[in-house]
């Protein structure tokens, strides 16, 4: 059976971040939209907003998903088009994972390492691109990128259609 919705890649990662991060983020969103997909992600700023500054730029539709119950407590960055709002906190990173097709952690803290590890223990895949360093253990669909655009060729070559 064919798809008939379109494809989303979420982007993980922290809240804050470098410039040089940033702006890798910011191009992994680019060629997302690029390809067509819905970007994804927390809906924050730092790597989120990145992605999804990157995003908007090529054209693209973007998805946040917000810790809060609205705006007032979780605000999303200028650059989501759809924030939902959870009222999960942390436990919204469960809905970032099974909401995605695969996912592309850049940088990141423990909240980006836990978004990581759902999605391997559900069986998304999972590209890393200058985040933690994770070996691959069993038959979890973890790889290692070093540009974004090897990690978006990456999270398409491993989508399931």
């Amino acid at each position: 059976m064919s798809r008939t919705y379109r494809i989303v890649i979420g982007v993980m990662g922290a809240s804050a971040c470098d410039d040089a991060t940033y702006e890798l983020a910011r191009r992994v969103g680019a060629l997302i939209a690029e390809r067509g997909a819905v970007l994804l992600c927390g809906g924050r700023g730092g790597v989120m907003e990145a992605a999804a500054q990157g995003a908007k730029e090529a054209g693209g539709l973007t998805i946040g998903v917000m810790p809060g119950m609205n705006a007032n407590e979780s605000p999303p960055n200028p650059y989501v088009d759809v924030a939902i709002f959870t009222g999960l906190r942390d436990g919204r990173n469960w809905v970032n994972v099974c909401a995605s097709d695969a996912i592309i952690a850049i940088a990141g803290g423990y909240g980006t390492l836990s978004e990581i590890a759902l999605a391997l223990k559900v069986g998304k895949p999972v590209v890393l691109l200058r985040s933690w360093e994770l070996p691959a253990r069993g038959h979890a669909p973890l790889f290692h990128a070093q540009t974004p655009e090897q990690a978006v060729d990456i999270a398409f070559q491993q989508v399931v259609w």
